[in-house]
């Protein structure tokens, strides 16, 4: 018994569910977003919340039916609240500025990096080189901001780079010097 499929799903009075077969829509006050769930799983939109039942119970089926539950509930908290995922830049001149749906980063290559942000993402930039990735979509901001993140990985020694605000860098000591 999946200890995470079997709680139901709460859906606030501004979220709308409509499911047909394994087609699951979603709509809310940020947007709305869409999900075919597994066939093994059935899904029921009650009074005000969403219950998952699996089809069988093998070990797979189990595992897809924690996992539907999560992703729906997402899709739920997505289209009421939205997500953000914050990064900070640090190095010496390293910078990040955003001009439509466009990010600049200089982060030490000779030109400019710039980055596409995909349709449904927003991104800001405050003046301490912050970067707040926002969307409704949970896998899509996460996806977006490891690849904002990807163009200039923290390093070791100075931890220059981009990296996530909570992210800790495991610092390495340099050179031993001349004694």
């Amino acid at each position: 018994m999946s200890r995470i499929g079997k709680q139901p799903i709460p859906v606030p009075g501004s979220v709308k569910v409509e499911i047909k077969g394994t087609h699951v829509k979603v709509t809310g006050p940020k947007g709305s977003l869409e999900r075919n769930i597994r066939p093994e799983i059935d899904c029921q939109a009650e009074s005000e919340q969403i219950v998952l039942q699996p089809k069988g119970n093998s070990k797979q089926v189990m595992a897809f039916w924690g996992m539907t539950r999560s992703l729906l509930n997402n899709m739920v908290i997505g289209v009421d609240q939205g997500f953000e995922k914050k990064l900070a830049v640090e190095g010496v001149g390293y910078r990040a500025s955003i001009a439509g749906n466009k990010l600049t980063l200089n982060v030490g290559y000779s030109n400019p990096v710039e980055f596409d942000l995909p349709d449904g993402i927003s991104a800001d930039v405050d003046k301490d080189n912050k970067i707040t990735v926002r969307g409704i979509d949970k896998e899509l901001v996460g996806l977006t901001a490891a690849r904002i993140r990807d163009i200039r990985k923290p390093e070791p020694y100075k931890g220059k780079g981009i990296r996530y605000i909570d992210e800790h860098i495991v610092r390495k000591v340099g050179k031993a010097g001349a004694k």
